[in-house]
């Protein structure tokens, strides 16, 4: 399921960073109500490696497995509920779920440790910055009840990076105790690089992240929020583009979904929905031409079935642009096979039938479906915990089927990559058959 486990060994460094001892007795009992609150310590921790065979190798040696802590309450908190301000900030592109995250974290802020004052940073990182000028929002249970309903962020979101220590003096300002950190690869980096210059001006400010991505590319991250949806919804384009496709004589459903770096929705839509005949992602290379190339296969398709569905992510076929990975931002892949695909059957001399369905940006802007829901409670109620017992420098992952504590700098600056070697790949070219698109050096066949 972690498709990365290869790359990982026992010397992980998986500490988790305090601001300081945690003495104030955490008032969830009080709070909530519940009689014997389920409190999880320092020392339940989850197994990076979980495979059978290293631990029998290890079984009889000093063997020190590396680990997570398990995320959950504490018994003892850092942070005084009725003094601490906290912040919310969601950065980077749109995706399913982020609303339910401002709305969980808020919840548990509110009803499980009586905290008050919690602020909505607006439109991501420019939020900080005084010169954008652009207003907090109060965030209370009223504010945020039928959030989860509503796709998008209620904070708005930015792409842009700002000065760090600029962002580190306003948190400073505005005697923000807790910041929650909503974002991908690049707000990672950044919550990261901010950590460190709070630790560099003797600050007791927490930085927890939460890990959004729709690609669920960020390394170290089972799952994500948003995927499950971002599926779901990408299996009812897929069907769409089979109808069309078989609607029509060598009909052709060319449809391309979400992913630069990875093609994880790519290929698990292809799986869900098993009308596709090709998957093209970032991280197998094909060939448009040649015996072996997908044209040739595409043709070899159509004169067998007549008709064909294609499935391609975003960021599949980079070496038919520049060099400059700017360049996959402003190239639209889809678009160029769209082109060149009519182009090969015109001087085939073999009309087609095309159609062209990119719903990128609709699935984007959803509300998160049942699944996300779920998750993305579970996601910001422990980063809430984590953050009132002065944890920092850390993400909220799910891994080896449970929710634990994952050092920021694991994260940042990394991705995580279907493996063209593992069981998703394979099982996406035994549904498909579409076979090798590719002529390899030294292939005689």
């Amino acid at each position: 399921m972690n498709n990365q486990n290869q790359m990982i060994d026992d010397s992980l460094e998986t500490q988790i960073y305090s601001l300081g001892n945690a003495t104030i007795e955490s008032p969830i009992q009080r709070c909530t109500g519940i009689a014997d609150p389920y409190f999880v310590s320092d020392q339940e921790r989850i197994l990076v490696n979980i495979d059978y065979k290293t631990c029998q190798e290890h079984s009889k040696t000093n063997w020190n497995p590396a680990s997570f802590e398990l995320a959950g309450p504490r018994s003892n908190i850092f942070f005084d509920p009725s003094k601490v301000k906290c912040a919310i900030v969601t950065c980077g592109g749109l995706c399913p779920g982020l609303n339910d995250i401002i709305r969980s974290i808020v919840l548990e802020l509110n009803f499980a440790y009586g905290v008050k004052n919690i602020q909505g940073i607006k439109y991501g990182l420019q939020g900080f910055i005084p010169k954008y000028q652009h207003e907090l929002i109060q965030l209370s249970p009223d504010r945020v009840e039928s959030i989860h309903a509503l796709g998008g962020s209620i904070l708005g979101s930015s792409r842009e990076r700002q000065e760090i220590r600029a962002i580190v003096h306003t948190l400073d300002r505005l005697n923000i105790g807790i910041l929650f950190m909503v974002g991908g690869d690049g707000t990672l980096t950044a919550a990261n690089q901010v950590a460190c210059e709070i630790e560099k001006n003797n600050l007791k400010i927490s930085i927890v992240g939460i890990p959004k991505t729709i690609d669920n590319d960020i390394f170290m991250i089972s799952k994500s929020f948003g995927f499950d949806t971002a599926v779901e919804h990408a299996t009812t384009a897929i069907r769409s583009a089979h109808a069309e496709a078989s609607g029509y004589p060598n009909g052709i459903g060319l449809l391309k979904l979400m992913g630069r770096y990875s093609g994880f929705i790519a290929a698990t839509a292809a799986l869900a929905q098993q009308d596709v005949n090709f998957v093209l992602i970032p991280e197998v290379d094909f060939d448009l031409h040649g015996p072996k190339g997908f044209l040739t296969a595409l043709k070899k398709r159509l004169l067998e079935r007549k008709h064909a569905v294609i499935v391609v992510a975003e960021g599949a076929g980079r070496k038919f642009f520049s060099n400059d990975p700017d360049n996959l931002k402003t190239n639209d892949v889809g678009l160029f096979l769209k082109e060149k695909i009519s182009h090969f059957f015109q001087q085939q001399n073999t009309p087609i039938n095309l159609k062209y369905i990119d719903p990128s940006y609709i699935i984007r802007s959803l509300p998160a479906n049942s699944n996300d829901h779920a998750f993305c409670n579970f996601l910001g109620r422990d980063a809430v915990h984590a953050g009132m017992a002065g944890k920092s420098r850390l993400i909220i992952g799910y891994w080896n089927d449970r929710f634990v504590h994952i050092p920021l700098k694991l994260c940042a600056g990394k991705r995580k990559q279907i493996q063209p070697r593992s069981k998703l790949w394979a099982s996406v070219l035994e549904s498909t058959g579409q076979g090798e698109l590719k002529e390899l050096i030294g292939d005689t066949k």
